[in-house]
């Protein structure tokens, strides 16, 4: 039996090989359309991208029609260079180049020669064709945007690059693909499928028909069309309102997590990154190393968040349970701690949560912050208790949102506290900083717009998301799943009464509009950049995040004015306005208006052009060392109270 077994599988085996073999090469001619075929010549058919809309139907984003010049270059024979680039007003050495790069690609398979063609390009071009052998015209379709606003929400369409194409078979010499924004993030759906014609050449290199009679050819699906959740007139007025200032603007709506507005200034008209010129504008961007227009400082700026972080800071101490609604706490403008150092500050007298919170008192967010941290025994683990709180309002981390850049911030732990203080068993007045927000707290401005939607909500948030509809498909389960902070929902009812009264007789009074309770916190974060190598103060960072109206909220907003001076003087006037824009569809605060479309911070950051070298602006906080053991400094947060007194 054994002898007739190894005989017997050699055999089947060797018929199985047999006949896979017949299949492929006589059966299947798949293989034969994958090759590069000398008989076969491949033409794709694009489609349309997916148009895209806004919350409310506006059309922003269309296509228009575009033209390449493809070549195949074992197909070019007795080609007149000279003529072909007076045609296309090319310089030879251009001519030679694309040639090159053609060959390496693949002498067989299309590429992009010259893409892009205007249509008096195309008009000339599509009458000599037939001169230039092995040259032939490929429609596509370039975005034709509608309006000249939100560049950093599209993102743009570009030519893939050899890494794209060797991770991504669907992809082609000369494909295009988006980048940046949500032509990045729901490119799949945008792009649609291509069609795919397979002709068949005779020996003389002559179309002669459809190969096997257009069995194998495809037709093309059109892309997607999707809507966003973005709200285009608000977008718009935002960025006419950060104009000749940098910062961001991100305003959510709390109920869904869908973001309204997403700015970021300076920007840029998208239609700059449409057609020939896209590639020579994309690189003035991108070299401007000091306005930074492709760095969008709605989702990658990390600040420290300044005084609105306060508004965390009495949660967590009301959920710990170290003080309640009326524990008092006398400032004396300042608070004093580890031997003789003193926090200062703009209020004076008893400070409770109601009016700790409307006067933004740094005594009273301090003392509150000592008792949470000096509940346990230990300060690393009373960090590490505190931090988990904090993190629950989606702080410290990315956020999971549909846009493909971001960063997370950061919310320290012991573990930082570890690597700063190695040696040394630091204590609660060496962190209290982080009580007002500064100390090694950093927030991006989508992350504290989030918080605001959390407390709106009076404690949990959806993922903010700038999707609203994708044409026959739901949006991802994810942006549908509510997140639970760790503070029990009664705390923030008392913490919300005095973000109200923030407006009514606090650091924003005067900034009100009847009719909308607003529930709001001025902000003022120190910035500091390297200069010469030299860390050096530059102007405040004006910040102001609020949430209207008080009861069923409509909306809630974070923004950021760098080197804005004060949260009431540049952040708040914009919030203010942002929210009565959406709320109202009208603007009633046209002093508020009138200062901010004319104002200017411009004079603020050409201080240091040209004068010195810049090599960090503080997007992000400088890296924190201790040299030797002692109490950390504590950053003064002087808030909007005493600045306009």
């Amino acid at each position: 039996m054994r002898k007739v077994l190894l005989p017997t599988l050699i055999f089947i085996a060797t018929i199985l090989l047999l006949l896979r073999l017949f299949y492929l090469q006589i059966m299947d001619e798949t293989l034969k359309l994958k090759s590069d075929n000398n008989a076969i010549k491949i033409q794709y058919d694009y489609p349309e991208r997916g148009y895209i809309y806004d919350r409310f139907g506006k059309l922003l984003v269309a296509n228009q029609p575009s033209y390449d010049i493809m070549v195949i270059p074992r197909d070019v024979k007795n080609v007149d260079v000279d003529e072909f680039c007076e045609l296309l007003r090319i310089p030879k050495s251009f001519y030679e180049e694309r040639m090159k790069k053609a060959i390496v690609y693949s002498p067989r398979l299309p590429s992009v020669f010259l893409p892009q063609l205007n249509k008096r390009e195309f008009a000339a071009f599509q009458e000599k064709v037939r001169k230039f052998e092995g040259f032939y015209i490929q429609k596509r379709s370039l975005r034709d945007y509608q309006v000249n606003y939100g560049a950093n929400v599209f993102g743009f369409i570009t030519q893939v690059n050899d890494g794209i194409i060797k991770q991504n078979p669907y992809y082609n010499s000369g494909d295009l693909i988006g980048k940046q924004g949500v032509e990045e993030s729901y490119e799949k759906e945008l792009r649609g499928v291509k069609g795919v014609k397979y002709i068949q050449k005779d020996k003389y290199n002559r179309d002669i028909g459809a190969y096997k009679e257009g069995r194998f050819d495809t037709i093309s699906k059109q892309g997607e069309d999707i809507t966003l959740s973005i709200d285009g007139d608000l977008q718009k007025y935002g960025e006419e309102l950060m104009v000749n200032k940098r910062g961001g603007i991100v305003a959510i709506e709390p109920a869904t997590g869908e973001i309204l507005a997403l700015v970021t200034a300076p920007s840029y008209d998208p239609a700059i990154l449409v057609g020939r010129e896209r590639s020579r504008n994309y690189t003035k961007l991108y070299n401007d190393s000091i306005a930074k227009p492709l760095f969008d400082r709605g989702l990658l700026a990390e600040y420290p968040p300044g005084s609105p972080f306060k508004i965390i800071t009495g949660l967590v101490a009301l959920q710990e349970g170290v003080v309640d609604e009326q524990t008092s706490f006398m400032c004396h403008h300042g608070f004093s701690y580890a031997r003789g150092r003193f926090m200062k500050c703009h209020d004076s007298g008893v400070s409770q949560l109601h009016n700790g919170i409307y006067n933004s008192c740094n005594t009273y967010f301090a003392s509150v912050y000592m008792k949470t941290l000096g509940k346990y025994k230990k300060t690393s683990v009373a960090v590490d208790i505190w931090s988990k709180h904090v993190r629950s309002f989606g702080l410290g981390e990315f956020m999971g949102y549909d846009l493909p850049t971001g960063r997370r911030g950061k919310v320290p732990t012991s573990k930082t506290y570890k690597r700063i203080y190695p040696d040394w068993d630091y204590r609660p007045t060496t962190i209290v900083s982080n009580s007002i927000g500064q100390g090694e707290v950093t927030t991006t401005p989508i992350q504290l717009a989030n918080m605001m939607a959390t407390v709106a909500n009076r404690g949990w948030y959806y993922t903010p998301h700038i999707i609203k509809k994708i044409e026959g498909e739901q949006i991802d389960k994810k942006f549908r799943t509510k997140h639970h902070t760790t503070i029990d929902p009664k705390y923030f009812e008392p913490v919300v009464a005095g973000l109200a009264d923030v407006y009514n007789v606090g650091t924003a009074y005067g900034l009100g509009v009847e009719g909308i309770q607003i529930c709001g916190k001025t902000g003022t974060a120190e910035n500091f950049a390297k200069i010469n190598g030299k860390r050096v103060k530059l102007q405040d960072h004006s910040i102001f995040v609020a949430f209207a109206p008080k009861d069923n909220p409509k909306i809630a907003i974070a923004v950021f004015v760098e080197n804005g001076y004060w949260g009431k003087r540049w952040a708040g006037p914009i919030a203010t306005l942002m929210l009565e824009k959406y709320i109202k569809r009208k603007i009633t605060r046209t002093d508020l208006e009138k200062r901010m479309l004319e104002g200017s911070l411009q004079g603020e950051y050409d201080k240091y052009v040209g004068k010195h070298t810049i090599d960090s602006l503080l997007l992000k906080r400088p890296k924190v060392e201790a040299v030797q053991p002692k109490e950390q400094d504590t950053i003064e947060d002087i808030d909007d109270k005493d600045a306009t007194n």
